[in-house]
């Protein structure tokens, strides 16, 4: 995964930077990051403006106050330097590494540009390019098939618990990602360290 594994995913900062008077930043939380909307982003089915018109209608914000927000997601995004490390060492032990994550395509356009981790992953599965997110069935499928991994060789890392529960169905190991020291004590005690 990447959001809050990776990189840093923390949503009542990004919402403290745009909005100050509390009952707006409930409504942002609830209405916008909450919504069904900002999984179809991550989806890649629901085109950006769309989203904005969307939110807007439902918070009552203006569309430019809504667009401020989320211009300021994909900069919030920022590289987690112990996980990087984590994923340089991991890769150096031998240990082949797949990202998939749930994102939205400017956030995953940004990341891209910005940082050169990439280079430690044998393949990439982005939600919103492939109209599929975590925890469907369709996008482990979809990562297993496309790199011919077999589910019991893979330690799936996550924060999330659905998405967890969704891997093991699989047969994947799994690991709840809570901090970079945490996953790897984890990650020693499974064998892959």
């Amino acid at each position: 995964d990447l959001g809050e594994v990776v990189v840093t995913w923390e949503p009542e900062v990004v919402i403290a930077k745009v909005f100050t008077d509390p009952v707006v930043r409930a409504k942002v939380r609830t209405q916008i990051i909450e919504h069904a909307d900002w999984l179809a982003l991550d989806r890649g089915t629901l085109p950006w403006q769309d989203a904005v018109v969307r939110a807007a209608k439902r918070t009552g914000l203006s569309k430019a106050d809504v667009t401020g927000f989320l211009r300021q997601v994909p900069s919030s995004l920022v590289a987690i330097p112990e996980t990087v490390d984590l994923l340089y060492r991991l890769k150096a032990k031998g240990h082949s590494l797949f990202c998939l994550s749930n994102m939205h395509v400017a956030s995953i356009d940004h990341l891209e540009k910005l940082y050169t981790f990439w280079e430690v992953f044998a393949g990439v599965v982005i939600s919103c390019r492939l109209n599929l997110c975590k925890p469907e069935p369709a996008i482990f499928t979809y990562l297993l098939e496309t790199y011919g991994l077999d589910a019991a060789d893979i330690v799936f890392i996550d924060d999330t618990e659905v998405n967890l529960s969704a891997a093991a169905r699989f047969g994947m190991q799994t690991v709840k990602f809570e901090s970079p020291a945490q996953c790897e004590n984890q990650l020693q005690a499974l064998g892959c360290i």
